[in-house]
């Protein structure tokens, strides 16, 4: 969870730094910029000391940065992020997730450190160059713990496993929320924000490297039971020869088009919401969400709580056999999809009264939350082993193409206080998550890829939700239910 608590807290840098006013913007003849903050300018900004010249003390610069720059600097993040993702699962699985996640931290708590520096003494150009890079180590973050997960979660604690992990991402952003704005008032100044995160990665990045193992054989700590326990629920073992990526089977397998299609009209629904939202609030609704803590941190909230009971349903719905894996996973992801499509209509056509949006838009955000347990770690219940590569390539496209929403939006919204203008972005949206589902239900499945493991040993067979590792005998011509043995063990799921 600590992982993802940080990375949501440097993706919020990237917010702080227009919220805070680190960087101000003014008319430019040739850009046709206009004034966006009444903040006076730090342009006579001199050093004077050794610990001005570190920004360590008061009065910090602030940057005349037109909004292109502005807006170079923000997307520079995305270049590194994008590019590395399809590379970045691989690198996860060759090296393992310990080494990766490590350097993802490190890198950033270096980069957090210098940038402040770098942003004053190398100006624009230096900063898109550091978060590039923070973009390219932080591509290997969901990889490496999807590829966590694959080695760790049996299917029945799958659920409850994952929403630990990722409950860290609504909770990093609340407390990003509160931490920058303290410290961007103090004596610390906007550079303090920056540094506190650089600190709080590398904090992380030490305890990461003393208590992760990649697997459960490798764990130090681990007793006997519990190792045996989750490498015979995942049918996986320490392998003595790495197994090739199946690159053909992966990207033509039906399951994980379906991955890929639902996690494009996800990343398409948050980003409209998140980027889109606060600007129709302010324009239309007459409130400037960004000024009002409460406003902006109640949908995370309810993310944050709403995370622990889709989980404690998605394990029940298998544990219980009420429906199997795929079943399951079309449920949730269906209650996720189709639900915010249906807040996002209601959106569109509700009273401009800040309470309903309000409440529109944390119902939207906190049911949208069951994708978590729906496409979102599919990837697992198809192959544990190469789970980490599958969310490299879903996460590449559905960010990718879900990039071209603000765009998309901002072609249609001519007048950004039109309110039919925004009742079509938001119906696209609402359309956009049910198509996307739509094929996720059609093409989805939570059976293991027969793929996942092509050598001739621990092949696992589901049979009944009974789980048993077995040795396959490539010798003979035998029927499937011949590879079924008896033990002594009932790994039943449930019990």
């Amino acid at each position: 969870m600590s992982v993802k608590v940080q990375e949501s807290h440097l993706y919020d840098e990237q917010y702080h730094m227009i919220n805070q006013k680190v960087f101000d913007v003014h008319t430019n003849g040739s850009d046709h910029e206009t004034n966006i903050t009444q903040e006076p300018f730090y342009d006579e900004f001199e050093v004077d000391g050794f610990f001005t010249a570190l920004l360590l003390t008061p009065p910090y610069p602030q940057f005349e940065w037109t909004k292109k720059v502005q807006d170079t600097v923000m997307a520079s993040f995305y270049w590194g992020y994008m590019t590395l993702q399809i590379p970045g699962g691989q690198l996860v699985y060759r090296f393992g997730a310990r080494y990766l996640l490590f350097g993802a931290l490190a890198v950033n708590c270096v980069i957090s450190l210098m940038f402040p520096l770098g942003s004053y003494y190398g100006d624009w150009i230096l900063a898109v160059i550091c978060r590039i890079i923070q973009g390219l180590s932080q591509a290997c973050i969901l990889p490496g713990l999807h590829t966590c997960l694959g080695k760790w979660t049996p299917l029945e604690e799958r659920g409850r496993m994952t929403a630990i992990v990722f409950r860290g991402i609504p909770l990093g952003t609340v407390l990003g929320f509160l931490l920058t704005g303290f410290i961007a008032g103090s004596p610390l100044g906007w550079p303090g924000i920056f540094r506190l995160y650089g600190i709080l990665s590398g904090i992380m990045a030490t305890i990461l490297w003393f208590c992760l193992a990649d697997t459960p054989a490798q764990h130090k700590s681990i007793s006997e039971a519990e190792r045996r326990y989750i490498e015979e629920a995942l049918g996986t073992k320490k392998y003595k020869k790495q197994l090739p990526v199946p690159w053909k089977s992966i990207l033509s397998s039906p399951g994980m088009i379906a991955i890929v299609v639902a996690h494009i009209g996800y990343s398409w629904g948050l980003l409209t919401l998140f980027y889109e939202v606060p600007a129709y609030m302010d324009k239309v609704m007459g409130v400037n969400i960004k000024t009002n803590g409460l406003l902006t941190a109640l949908p995370f909230v309810t993310m944050f709580f709403t995370n622990f009971f889709f989980s404690w349903l998605a394990d029940m719905l298998i544990v219980k056999k009420y429906l199997n894996v795929t079943q399951t996973r079309n449920l949730l992801n269906t209650m996720g999809c189709v639900a915010a499509a249906v807040g996002c209509v209601a959106l569109a056509y509700a009273p401009k009264d800040i309470y309903v949006v309000e409440t529109i838009l944390v119902a939207i955000c906190g049911i949208m939350v069951a994708d978590n347990f729906g496409f979102f770690i599919n990837h697992i219940d198809i192959s544990p082993n190469f789970a980490g590569v599958m969310m490299g390539v879903s996460n590449f496209f559905g960010n990718g193409i879900a990039s071209f929403a603000p765009i998309v939006a901002g072609l249609i919204l001519t007048d950004v206080t039109d309110g039919y203008l925004w009742r079509i972005v938001f119906c696209i949206v609402g359309g956009f998550l049910f198509c996307t589902n739509l094929v996720y239900v059609l093409l989805g499945t939570g059976e293991l890829a027969d793929w996942n493991d092509h050598t001739q040993y621990e092949r696992v067979y589901l049979k009944e939700n009974i789980l048993i590792p077995v040795e396959k005998d490539t010798d003979k011509n035998t029927d499937e239910d011949t590879f079924y043995e008896n033990h002594d063990k009932d790994f039943t799921v449930g019990k």
